[in-house]
């Protein structure tokens, strides 16, 4: 279905050690996240809070396991700060990842996020852009893919619970008020389920912008408690709602399909935000891979 040359599969430190909530999987480290990683069959990974920023250091650390990086996390807040300020930030990032092999750098704009608010009901409470904001936004992430370029990379931007862009119809308003050669499209199965969104749709609409993949699940039952009960986002995630692929309500079959018909080269990286005493992450991560073995042959 893919071709192992183009397509490469991997999988978020996230399961392991959450970055929003320190005290799930406090207890592991590093080198058991990236070992356990290698173990399970994947040869990428994004970048977590307990990763060496050193960049050597981190490196050989990875080789030793076999595992690349695909790319990292970075928080704008293009509608709320001044360019430079951002653009400072996205550069150092931008750099050690590029140190790193890195192709492609993960944005989300935080500006009015809610997405880390403890007590924050994540369907009642999301933020909407202004006009002047929207348009600071799309500017400010063409600018971001202008420095993305100067590397050989891409900016690829990702849709995001409990942000300004979360719907399909935000999605759409992103793509079409960025330039398609300088601001890609991260498609995250998860968060659009999870949104209310038709994914399939936006995955056929966008599918020449999107150049990063991210596999998530969801436990149907617990988004249902999510909306009826108000809860945030980090409430659904310890309560459980977010599972890997295989393990859920959404089937990935077409998701592969319409993929592997349009030719798609770069990551999959599973990423399931669980608690780690609730959800083994070495457990989790062989589930995710045998799925994905059984469904693409990667």
């Amino acid at each position: 279905m893919f071709d192992v040359v183009n397509v490469k599969l991997g999988i978020a430190p996230i399961a392991w050690t959450n970055d929003d909530m320190p005290d799930l999987g406090k207890e592991n480290t590093f080198e058991q996240c990236v070992s356990e990683m290698a173990l399970a069959g994947f040869k990428g990974s994004e970048v977590g809070n307990k990763y060496p920023r050193n960049t050597q250091v981190l490196k050989k650390a990875l080789q030793l396991r076999g595992i690349e990086i695909a790319s990292a996390w970075f928080s704008a807040f293009l509608t709320v700060k001044p360019f430079s300020e951002v653009a400072s930030a996205f550069t150092e990032h931008r750099d050690f990842l590029h140190a790193m092999g890195a192709k492609v750098i993960v944005v989300s704009e935080q500006g009015h996020s809610i997405q880390g608010q403890l007590g924050m009901p994540i369907f009642a409470k999301k933020p909407h852009f202004t006009e002047e904001e929207w348009t600071k936004l799309a500017e400010g992430l063409n600018k971001l893919g202008v420095l993305a370029n100067e590397k050989g990379m891409k900016v690829v931007y990702h849709h995001h619970m409990g942000t300004g862009v979360q719907t399909s119809a935000e999605i759409d308003r992103l793509m079409a008020m960025t330039d398609e050669k300088l601001v890609y499209l991260l498609f995250d199965t998860g968060h659009l389920v999870f949104s209310g969104e038709a994914h399939l749709e936006v995955l056929k609409k966008h599918i020449n912008r999107i150049k990063h993949v991210h596999l998530k699940d969801i436990r149907g039952n617990l988004l249902e408690t999510v909306k009826t009960s108000n809860l945030s986002f980090l409430d659904s995630v310890r309560l459980g709602a977010f599972t890997v692929p295989g393990d859920g309500c959404i089937d990935f079959v077409p998701v592969f399909q319409i993929l592997a018909d349009h030719h798609y080269e770069g990551w999959f990286i599973v990423e399931a935000e669980q608690d780690p005493e609730k959800a083994n992450p070495l457990e989790y991560a062989m589930k995710a891979r045998a799925y994905i073995k059984e469904k693409t042959n990667l």
